[in-house]
């Protein structure tokens, strides 16, 4: 069996890290949901053109960010990556100083057009550095590092944007004016410091990223003589299908969470408190995906998915009959089944695709975009028949993912080890 050599450690150690980082951000969001909904005083639907926006870069950035990376090579790529999440979070506090919605979503669509260059990325790097049989194993550990930002990031998103402004009672005009603008302040104060955060982490690739531009796995020569052409490849398509399905459960079941554990009929609690319940959707993935990397060892990849999908499914519609605890219990259980499911999905369809795992990737990762689709429909969905009724949309997903799961065991396994994304830029 092979081995992981200490560069290659090295090397997973910062692709991990950059996993954590886009977690954090991308969780942010839950919480900036329901602080514009008040600043702004929107709708839910309106509210959720900030998942829209962030989710619509991956339909126009995931291709060219894979040619980016086969241009430039992996550590560049990211480099351009940081550099462009930078400026987006910078924008940030602009357009609340300018009071303006519009500009808030231009910098969530800078911000996640860098998220989604890094998500091309470090997804294939994840699967490629060390031993090709463990490329399961080392994708969700990496996810599970994903998953702690993701149980930091709402909490540090609702201590700043959710607690005092605009969530305080105005007693006359100019006291709602000057708590609007406390909001705004909170707004543009949170993506400053993460505008921070990624400008380190871009200087620390400056200088000890080379390394992710070293060879990482041999490729059979198997995989060498598979078709390149993704646009008649089955499972390139049908793997793409259960990411956009995926990622769009995720992001409407965490989008709605706050306002959902919120109402009276739930656990009738404050915006603030319900953000930081938030946290517990998220620790049960981050849980969960610590947990799928232990079963991954002993179970195939396809019964865990088909498991997880399963669970995922009966929560959604337990959500839609309960009320009170119960509902916010199975609400909030949706994270830890939904802990493997995109690393399992994207391995599933690489070893299954015959195209290059560069394409794949690809398209793959262009199907995050169902993160922009799926919450917007639960959005006026919600609008029109209550907050409950909204997770019929992430129910109907998993259902359907289970269904890729189930096919998946059935369908021959074309590489056994991956075909790199990209080769070293020049």
């Amino acid at each position: 069996m092979s081995e992981t050599s200490p560069g290659q450690r090295g090397s997973f150690a910062a692709v991990t890290a950059l996993f954590f980082t886009m977690g954090f951000i991308t969780s942010v969001i839950d919480p900036l949901i329901p602080s514009v909904k008040a600043v702004f005083k929107l709708n839910y639907a309106e509210s959720m053109l900030t998942q829209f926006t962030y989710f619509l870069a991956y339909a126009f950035v995931s291709l060219p960010g894979g040619w980016l990376v086969a241009k430039l090579g992996y550590s560049k790529s990211i480099i351009l990556a940081l550099a462009a999440m930078t400026a987006g979070c910078l924008i940030m506090p602009a357009a609340a100083n300018s009071d303006a919605y519009s500009l808030i979503l231009l910098g969530l669509f800078v911000l996640a057009s860098g998220v989604t260059v890094l998500q091309v990325t470090a997804n294939p790097l994840a699967a490629l550095i060390g031993p090709p049989e463990r490329s399961h194993f080392r994708l969700t550990l990496s996810q599970a590092f994903n998953s702690l930002g993701t149980v930091i990031g709402p909490y540090f998103g609702t201590m700043i944007m959710l607690r005092g402004g605009v969530f305080s009672n105005a007693s006359n005009a100019a006291e709602a004016l000057t708590q609007k603008l406390e909001s705004l302040r909170g707004i543009g104060a949170s993506f400053e410091i993460l505008a921070v955060m990624t400008l380190v982490l871009m200087v620390l690739l400056i200088l000890f990223g080379r390394g992710l531009d070293r060879p990482t796995s041999k490729t059979t020569p198997e995989a060498n003589r598979l078709p390149v052409r993704s646009s008649r490849c089955f499972w390139a398509y049908f793997g793409a299908a259960a990411i956009f399905l995926y990622v769009g459960a995720e992001v409407s079941v965490g989008s709605l969470m706050i306002n959902f554990l919120h109402q009276s009929a739930i656990v009738n609690v404050t915006l603030e408190t319900a953000g930081k319940l938030l946290a517990l959707y998220w620790f049960g993935a981050m849980v969960g995906r610590f947990a799928g990397s232990a079963a991954l060892t002993r179970y195939s990849a396809y019964q865990v998915l088909s498991f997880a999908a399963l669970g995922a499914t009966f929560l959604c519609f337990l959500v839609t009959q309960l009320a009170g605890t119960p509902a916010a219990v199975a609400a909030l259980s949706i994270g830890f089944l939904n802990s493997i499911m995109f690393p399992t999905i994207f391995t599933l369809t690489l070893e299954r695709s015959t195209a290059t795992a560069a394409q794949t990737s690809g398209r793959l990762c262009t199907a995050i975009v169902g993160g922009a689709i799926l919450p917007m429909s639960a959005g006026f969905l919600a609008d029109a028949a209550g907050l409950r009724f909204a997770y019929l949309i992430p129910m109907a997903a998993y259902a359907f993912i289970m269904i890729f799961a189930l096919m998946s065991a059935r369908a021959p396994v074309l590489r056994g080890e991956i075909v790199p994304v990209a080769t070293t830029g020049s």
